[in-house]
């Protein structure tokens, strides 16, 4: 077996497990990024599987629980995966983007990510909401680099309409007051950024900056999927605050945050 068939045969084995433990595929995957697990709270009929049991690694960082949870969530059948793995944990590419890959072989065509960041844009402070308009990577990697999966997509998808335009759309008219809209960029972490990178990161561009998203969202892409993306800024990125960033205050941050976003994600699915 070469090496895209043993990747795409992994990819099929959690899709079969995903099969197994859910049914027919949902409708929308949601990922939650850290401390907004309590989105899946609002979940009907859930039923949940630890992600190692599918096949997924489980997670190593505070805030994700490693969990896969199947149910109703605005009158459409969804896969919550609490929690995704990271770059910065040391897996590899594949791994990250395996719970993507392998939703879409499932069948599911509709993807919604979210993550915690921080705000680069001054404007967005602890607690907003910004919707995901385009991306910059400077994580290093890319989850198409090597032998392409021909069965999963094309060697050169196009990225130009990767955050679904109709679905940003649908966010804004989901929402009970104008949404903020951007670009999201990935550094690779685990550190935080420092203050000269923050500065160059708004040179470029930026409004927010993340160690996810990013990866998921181009497997999504190049797999067929529909994608939407929702950052929650938990705190002002390096240099633009006067206290010291921790992840415990990501995690709280984001927390205090599920509630407004977990109805958001209610009225955005059921629009989808």
């Amino acid at each position: 077996m070469n090496d895209e068939a043993a990747r795409l045969a992994q990819i099929d084995h959690v899709a079969a497990r995903l099969t197994e433990a859910f049914g027919a595929p949902a409708d929308v995957a949601i990922v939650l990024g850290s401390g907004l697990g309590d989105v899946t709270r609002r979940v009907l009929d859930p039923v949940s599987v630890e992600a190692t049991a599918l096949g997924l690694p489980g997670s190593g960082v505070g805030g994700h629980a490693g969990k896969v949870t199947s149910g109703r969530l605005g009158g459409r059948k969804v896969l919550v995966f609490q929690g995704r793995a990271h770059l910065y944990e040391g897996h590899n590419l594949d791994t990250v983007v395996l719970a993507t890959r392998a939703a879409a072989r499932w069948g599911t065509r509709g993807l919604l990510l979210t993550s915690a960041v921080g705000g680069v844009d001054p404007a967005l402070g602890p607690g907003s909401v910004m919707v995901v308009a385009d991306h910059i990577n400077l994580s290093g990697g890319n989850p198409l680099r090597g032998g392409n999966l021909d069965a999963l997509g094309v060697r050169f998808p196009d990225l130009t309409h990767l955050y679904s335009p109709r679905l940003r759309a649908v966010a804004q008219s989901a929402s009970p007051e104008p949404l903020p809209e951007g670009v999201y960029c990935a550094m690779p972490g685990p550190s935080y950024e420092t203050p000269a990178e923050i500065r160059m990161l708004q040179g470029l561009g930026a409004n927010v900056v993340g160690m996810s998203l990013v990866h998921e969202a181009i497997a999504a892409r190049h797999a067929g999927m529909e994608v939407l993306a929702f950052a929650v800024v938990s705190n002002a990125a390096a240099g633009l605050g006067a206290a010291e960033l921790t992840h415990a205050e990501v995690t709280e941050a984001c927390r205090q945050a599920a509630g407004r976003l977990g109805a958001l994600l209610v009225r955005v699915v059921e629009q989808w």
